[in-house]
């Protein structure tokens, strides 16, 4: 996969979501961490929710996918708002597909590459050879 200057690179799993930008040139990127945006996690169905004692599996899922949706809709916002020229998205599995869910069409056409694999607290090298290993 091609890692062309300026790509914003998002990093998300159910929990973390972590952000680089390729500050190198294509040919030798070097990815700079971001700072990570406050997420305004909004999208839990409080109707699904249980209200006993014991946490339910299932509440660990909804705060996972309203993790995945709440960086979604921050993309998408990035993306509308000319602030996203490129973009690459690396997730689980599970949070990319809900992600994928969301995404508007502004983030769709910065959107230069998906990789779903768990890379969050990985080291930048780590980073650029998973994506070097999608070619």
């Amino acid at each position: 996969m091609l890692l062309p200057h300026g790509t914003v690179f998002a990093l998300v799993d159910g929990e973390r979501f972590e952000l680089y930008r390729n500050s190198g040139m294509e040919a030798e990127p070097k990815l700079t961490a971001l700072p990570t945006p406050e997420l305004e996690e909004t999208n839990k169905s409080a109707g699904m929710r249980h209200h006993a004692n014991t946490r339910d599996p299932s509440d660990d899922r909804l705060d996972e996918d309203a993790h995945a949706i709440a960086v979604a809709d921050w993309l998408n916002d990035q993306a509308i708002t000319n602030k996203l020229e490129k973009l690459v998205i690396i997730a689980d599995p599970r949070s990319l597909g809900e992600m994928r869910k969301r995404y508007h069409k502004e983030l769709k056409s910065v959107l230069i590459g998906e990789l779903d694999r768990t890379l969050t607290g990985s080291k930048p090298d780590a980073i650029v050879k998973a994506l070097r290993a999608v070619d």
